[in-house]
């Protein structure tokens, strides 16, 4: 085990900076390095993360969300991401898998919803038998054989469904009220608190100013914290919630694009489909084509 360990270490992947927003990752399964990201990655799969040991600090959607080793956690890749931290020197693995693949696997609905909702899904049991089983998915994944390929994503998709069912009581027995969606955390950094107040309210028509306000800061410094703290400016961020929150409806609804425009928080429909094929590199209507569900 240890050999195979070691040989999988030299072969282990690490976040590329220069990578496109969207870029696909594909069907896929391999062990990646903890590195700092020095911005948020966004890629249109569900992605699926597995820890020898220690963990991962993710900023996910404004708000930072931790991976513990042994516990298999997944969220929605859209939705923008950052390694800000991590406690191990082991490569992890990560398992990428098509949206469309996700959408069309039948997972109890408020399991899907969750996901597609920005949550961090966190298998409430450790399995001894993950390791294994990544070993696994990584081989045949990589294998030129269609039904290794075949097997690997049956496979992925049952231990996703044994999740599902895992974390159906903790769901049904939820009763408590959720935070406002426009207050922040006061135990936050200030550009955390930035971060979640965009995170919470980017379907509102927000500035620059009103972000600052609403953490007590003047916008000047406002957008000198954030940019130092994520590597980019307040503003970009907030449109990438609200691409990522356009994605999941063209993905997942009929409603009309402009109805999605603006449910998404974009003031005009030129806006949208500007930074919309700006962003995927294509229009909305066509990533719809691609990515629904039939």
């Amino acid at each position: 085990m240890n050999r195979i360990n070691s040989q999988h270490s030299k072969l282990a992947k690490h976040f590329d900076s220069s990578r496109s927003d969207f870029s696909p990752y594909g069907f896929s399964c391999e062990l990646w390095t903890p590195t700092p990201m020095p911005r948020p990655d966004r890629h249109n799969e569900i992605e699926v993360n597995w820890l020898r040991s220690g963990s991962l600090t993710y900023l996910l959607g404004g708000r930072r969300t931790m991976v513990r080793a042994g516990r298999l956690a997944l969220f929605w890749a859209a939705i923008p991401h950052q390694i800000v931290s991590w406690n191990t020197k082991e490569p992890y693995y990560v398992a990428t898998l098509p949206l469309s693949w996700f959408l069309a696997c039948g997972f109890p609905e408020r399991f899907s919803n969750a996901v597609i909702k920005g949550e961090l899904i966190t298998d409430p049991a450790a399995k001894p038998t993950d390791e294994l089983q990544f070993q696994q998915w990584l081989a045949d994944i990589s294998s030129k054989d269609p039904l290794q390929k075949r097997i690997a994503q049956m496979e992925i998709q049952a231990r996703l469904l044994r999740v599902a069912h895992a974390l159906s009581p903790q769901w049904e027995a939820k009763t408590g009220k959720s935070r406002s969606p426009r207050s922040v955390d006061p135990s936050l950094s200030r550009a955390d608190q930035i971060a979640c107040y965009i995170a919470r309210n980017y379907h509102e028509p927000i500035t620059a100013d009103q972000i600052a306000a609403a953490v007590g800061l003047h916008p000047n410094y406002a957008m000198n914290l954030f940019r130092k703290a994520f590597g980019t400016t307040m503003v970009d961020f907030l449109v990438q919630h609200r691409l990522s929150h356009a994605q999941r409806l063209l993905a997942t609804t009929d409603d009309p694009i402009i109805e999605i425009a603006g449910a998404a928080g974009f003031q005009s429909l030129s806006r949208f489909n500007e930074a919309f094929k700006a962003a995927c590199g294509c229009p909305p209507r066509e990533y719809r084509k691609m990515n629904r569900v039939k």
